[in-house]
């Protein structure tokens, strides 16, 4: 498909930083462990698996549409089921992010962590039919538009979450670790 050719640097860029960023959340995860919070389970649920998710989904939207496919029916058809999951995944993230006891969301954590998740998801699972119906570019520009927006909704995200372990999770540590010191 040659349509599909064109997007090859495109999908190498987006799949390639994807990766790297979910190795990167590997690491901060890591250094911020050692300094657990009641309740950050149901936060890290709310807010730092979703951001690997979005990472994985563009990186999984990298690969299928790198991949030399003869027909955009396998792919297609299999990014419309992406889109739907991660649709009814968005929902259930909205949910715990009522539900977590650690941090009130504000305006700005609603919107990056369930409006544009869900916008984007939805996007994805309608665009799957248009190859049948429209010209093959306009679902590739759909389809490459979503997983960009996925992979700049998941480094916002991954700023946030290190943003608020190192301004308010670890100096609410250090002043509790000074005050249970002898003097």
């Amino acid at each position: 498909m040659s349509e599909l050719a064109k997007w090859d640097n495109f999908y190498v860029i987006v799949g390639s930083a994807a990766g790297a960023l979910i190795g990167l959340q590997f690491v901060v995860l890591t250094l911020v462990a050692d300094k657990p919070v009641h309740g950050m389970a149901e936060a890290g649920a709310a807010f730092g698996s979703p951001t690997i998710v979005h990472f994985g989904v563009a990186l999984f939207l990298s690969a299928l549409l790198h991949a030399p496919w003869r027909t955009m029916i396998i792919p297609s058809v299999t990014w419309g089921l992406v889109g739907f999951v991660g649709f009814v995944y968005a929902l259930v993230i909205t949910r715990r992010l009522h539900r977590q006891p650690v941090y009130k969301p504000q305006f700005e954590d609603w919107m990056f962590h369930s409006a544009l998740p869900l916008l984007a998801y939805a996007v994805l699972a309608l665009s799957s039919i248009m190859p049948y119906r429209f010209y093959l570019v306009d679902p590739l520009f759909i389809v490459g538009g979503v997983a960009l927006s996925l992979l700049f909704i998941g480094i916002h995200n991954a700023w946030d979450s290190v943003s608020y372990h190192v301004f308010v999770t670890r100096p609410k540590a250090h002043s509790e670790q000074g005050r249970n010191e002898p003097r």
